[in-house]
């Protein structure tokens, strides 16, 4: 494992403007330097890189971070991965720390499992291409199924001889052991024998992001029905099932370019569309979708569009996984292609034009296909109906208001029209799934220790009023932020009468205050660094923080879009004021927005008082309380205004 030294030495002597610089072309404007985002598409430059703080912004599609994030999201690298590529740009030597023995073991495990995998998959590849029978028997399949010299090579195929040890043999000549090659699932281990695992077989081979094989797929090729169609690698400390897609190595860049994943059954199915140039397609390699896999394309989009036959068997799987992709924040879609087609064989008959457009012009909100699909089956069953309207308000209330309000506000209007239900009823029906949900997860809270705060909790259920308007949903808590970004930026600085920033702010500010629970809990992370290390946290501290909804939200905040030019002094004698100058002004104005906005919460509750208050002297003092915080509010607004 990396020392934190290491990883601190890394970091001081990164330069962002060098790594991006490395990657992409970037342009100088002022003090900051521009560039065409290489996250999205995009004719004006968007991406903003700020030396001073070390940090990129893109004000087109949102992402930013350090040079760290920046190579993670653009080579796709874990964290450890970009550390080690930095590390090896600037030539810096690791300081590696003893890990654990159970840790050592299990890389060793893993790196045997990579290592054997690598060679199997090279022997197969070669057996397809140099062998007699890998020629006659694999490449005549691959050939019937379309696909060139150059697709073999990108997806590297290959082919198993129908011969009970002949891999055995080539793995044991080069040293590798029947253990192994029985973990890895390339061997059989029978009491009456021992025999190649996936002989006979065309093979696919399963990377990971990094390029590595994980595993493989084998298809038979002659008719046997006792053998099953297809052959996989058994799960081991490399292979995990439900957290591979088949063809993300291969697919990830296109995903991420054109944000939008499809989702396809089968193998072959992304190796027809990659060679039709349709690059943004996995495989979920016939198992249920997973939370894992989600996971995976949601690093990458958040708009998945699911491809699948249109017989009944293809709209059930189709339906697979949808409420789970709904809780991840995906927008899903869904295809159905004619009955009988599947992606693979009409992508070869009519060819990538005719397979975009049909995929366009089928597209479906899930939610829409469901309720469609629903009404159809039910006519006019009312049992059959209200089966449905549980299942639609169900999947409904899986959707995470806190992240895409809008979203499930829209489908409970679509629903209640398009079910004929009045729409304070369908809500009700949904706020019954989303306690059910709470009530589940308050049970499994009791049975577990406190974790960390969430920063994104689910909000209470919705109300009748909630349905008809979207504001409630849309706080942006602006003077809780820029409380926040006062005591990153200038925590360190001298303030009034108190030692820094951050004293004044702790000593007047009352965080638990805080309406929004990720600055709650940014400023609870500066302070418990402030009281654990006796100094102020530097911004780096912040944007390598583990947890991204800090480090992304910190960016967000520190961010400046545009700085003026050093040449506005140096050509045009304009003097310009420093933002240490300007500080104190800023930060007196943030702290007077803040109690402003509370100041304007108690006079609500205390007109709210008075309105209902039916005591004559309790009246007179609400009264005199509103005079003196209306007063309180006029001298914060000569602050606020000043700004």
């Amino acid at each position: 494992m990396i020392s934190n030294e290491s990883i601190q030495k890394v970091l001081n002597h990164t330069d962002i403007v060098d790594v991006i610089g490395h990657f992409i072309s970037i342009k100088k404007r002022g003090a900051n330097y521009i560039a065409n985002c290489p996250f999205h598409n995009e004719k004006t430059p968007s991406f903003n890189i700020n030396p001073a703080k070390g940090i990129f912004k893109c004000f087109g599609c949102g992402k930013g971070g350090d040079a760290v994030a920046f190579i993670e999201e653009h080579e796709k690298f874990s964290f450890v991965e970009a550390i080690r590529w930095l590390a090896e740009f600037y030539h810096i030597e690791l300081d590696e720390t003893a890990p654990s023995e159970s840790y050592v073991a299990q890389q060793q495990v893993e790196e045997s499992l990579r290592i054997i995998n690598d060679f199997a998959a090279n022997y197969f590849h070669d057996i397809l291409l140099e062998n007699e029978e890998g020629q006659n028997i694999g490449g005549s399949y691959f050939a019937e199924r379309g696909f060139t010299k150059d697709t073999i090579e990108k997806f590297k195929l290959g082919y198993s001889l129908d011969q009970w040890d002949a891999f055995i043999k080539a793995a044991t000549a080069k040293g590798f052991s029947q253990e192994l090659m029985e973990k890895a699932g390339l061997i059989k281990v029978k009491p009456e024998r021992t025999f190649d695992n996936y002989r006979g077989r065309v093979i696919f081979p399963i990377f990971a992001n990094t390029g590595k094989v994980l595993g493989f797929g084998a298809r038979i090729l002659k008719k046997n029905d006792k053998a099953p169609k297809y052959v996989n690698s058994p799960e081991n400390e490399l292979y995990v099932k439900n957290r591979v897609l088949y063809g993300l190595y291969q697919s990830r860049k296109a995903i991420s370019d054109k944000q939008e994943c499809y989702l396809v059954e089968g193998y072959t199915d992304v190796i027809s569309l990659h060679q039709a140039g349709i690059e943004n397609v996995v495989a979920s390699s016939g198992t249920s979708l997973t939370t894992g896999q989600l996971k995976l394309i949601g690093h990458l989009t958040r708009n998945l569009t699911i491809l699948y036959d249109g017989d009944a068997a293809g709209i059930k799987a189709a339906l697979r996984g949808l409420d789970m992709a709904l809780e991840e924040n995906f927008i899903v879609k869904l295809v159905l292609l004619p009955e009988g087609e599947d992606p693979d064989s009409y992508v070869q008959q009519n060819g990538s034009s005719a397979f975009e457009r049909y995929v366009q012009e089928h597209k479906k909100d899930v939610i829409d296909f469901m309720m469609e699909l629903g009404l159809k089956e039910a006519q006019n069953d009312p049992f059959k109906k209200s089966a449905l309207v549980n299942e639609i308000a169900e999947s409904i209330s899986k959707i995470d208001r806190t992240k895409n309000p809008a979203l499930q506000l829209h489908y409970i209007k679509e629903a209640s029209q398009r079910l004929k239900l009045e729409e304070d009823a369908f809500v009700g029906i949904v706020n019954n799934f989303i306690r059910e949900k709470v009530k589940q997860q308050q049970k499994g809270e009791a049975t577990r220790q406190p974790t960390p705060r969430e920063y994104e909790e689910q909000p209470d259920v919705l109300s009748s009023s909630e349905s008809e308007s979207l504001n409630l949903f849309q706080k942006d808590y602006k003077e809780e932020w820029q409380l926040i970004k006062m005591l990153i930026e200038y925590g360190f600085r001298p303030y009034e009468e108190s030692p820094s920033v951050a004293d004044y702010f702790f000593e007047h500010v009352d965080i638990t205050s805080f309406e929004n629970a990720l600055a709650h809990d940014i400023a609870m992370a500066y302070y418990q660094y402030w009281s654990d290390k006796q100094e102020h946290p530097p911004l780096q501290f912040f944007v390598n923080h583990p947890m991204k909804s800090i480090k992304e939200k910190v960016v967000d905040l520190v961010h400046v879009e545009h700085l003026p030019s050093e040449n506005w002094e140096k050509k045009y004698n304009i003097e310009l004021p420093r933002m240490e100058d300007l500080y104190e002004n800023d930060v007196r104005s943030s702290f007077a927005y803040f109690k402003l906005k509370l100041l304007k919460r108690y006079l609500q509750e205390n007109l709210d008082q008075l309105k209902s208050c039916a005591d004559p002297a309790e009246a007179e003092k609400l009264v005199r309380t509103n005079i003196l915080l209306k007063q309180q509010e006029k001298e914060l607004m000569n602050i606020v205004i000043v700004r």
